[in-house]
């Protein structure tokens, strides 16, 4: 269903606004360069920053942008339950394909708190879903226990882990089950997660090299692990140098430099300093993406 190079796609600004020319171009740049989906609006798209409004208009646009060539999988996180909700039944009603819902941040819920707001959230709506587990925002890890209860639910398809513990993979197979999806969350890990039992990731990287990272994941799906690590070892140093600050910074500094897009963040994320820009375009240019 869900596999491969899945780019957890940056949310273009101009001026302070969004800029949804520059969203349709980055779309049909990914449809082009081999990415396997689309993930609009999750952290690296800045869900924090734009309002409820604007998060549906990007949802909106990415699936009319992409248009059945690729699958897209809304953001559709909250910490709060009942926004949640409403997010998700308006990624259904506008065509995503699945939702990734991370887990709520801030209020700390407990296993059992976590498993009626993923119920809560499967029973709103027909869509895949796609649990976010990312304890270093959160603060809260979901133990492979809680998942294998979820996964019981039928729309309950997956997880991306980033947790960066390789183990969880087999962790989460023995509580969810070999079918359940397991996607990375994590690019400098991805490929040793793949090895572990993941079927693909979804990266911050791919938003500026994405050919390069659907190569490394199709490559891992054929057990071709010597090409995959060739491919690792080539953008490793653009994979430091995009979370030297917070990634979606890094990576919209990233593509400003290819021309893909503005570098503009929204307050309280500011663009990147002069050290970081120098570290990023070291690694483009290692990972042969900048003369």
């Amino acid at each position: 269903m869900f596999h491969g190079s899945l780019p957890a796609l940056v949310t273009p600004f101009k001026d302070g606004e969004l800029d949804l020319e520059c969203l349709k171009k980055l779309v049909d740049w990914h449809v082009e360069q081999g990415s396997n989906g689309l993930v609009p609006v999750g952290t690296t798209g800045e869900s924090p920053t734009l309002s409820l409004r604007e998060h549906e208009i990007v949802v909106e646009k990415v699936v009319e942008f992409a248009a059945g060539r690729i699958p897209v999988i809304a953001g559709a996180g909250a910490n709060n339950t009942k926004e949640g909700v409403r997010l998700i039944k308006h990624a259904a009603d506008v065509g995503a394909d699945g939702a990734l819902v991370v887990t709520p941040y801030y209020n700390k819920p407990t296993q059992r708190g976590l498993i009626a707001h993923f119920t809560a959230m499967h029973d709103a709506c027909d869509l895949p879903i796609i649990i976010y587990n990312i304890p270093p925002r959160s603060v809260i890890d979901m133990t492979p226990e809680t998942m294998g209860e979820l996964a019981k639910l039928p729309r309950i398809v997956g997880v991306k882990d980033a947790t960066a513990k390789l183990d969880r993979v087999a962790l989460q197979r023995m509580t969810c089950g070999a079918e359940f999806i397991q996607l990375s969350g994590e690019d400098a890990t991805a490929v040793g997660f793949n090895a572990m039992g993941g079927v693909g990731c979804i990266s911050v990287t791919a938003n500026v090299a994405p050919k390069l990272c659907a190569e490394m994941q199709a490559a891992c799906a054929a057990g071709d692990y010597k090409t995959a690590l060739d491919y690792q070892d080539r953008l490793m140093p653009l994979h430091e140098a995009v979370f030297t600050e917070p990634g979606l910074c890094g990576v919209k500094f990233a593509m400003s430099e290819l021309g893909l897009c503005s570098d503009e963040v929204r307050l309280p994320l500011m663009t990147v300093t002069d050290d970081t820009k120098e570290k990023l375009r070291a690694g483009l240019r290692h990972a042969g993406l900048l003369n």
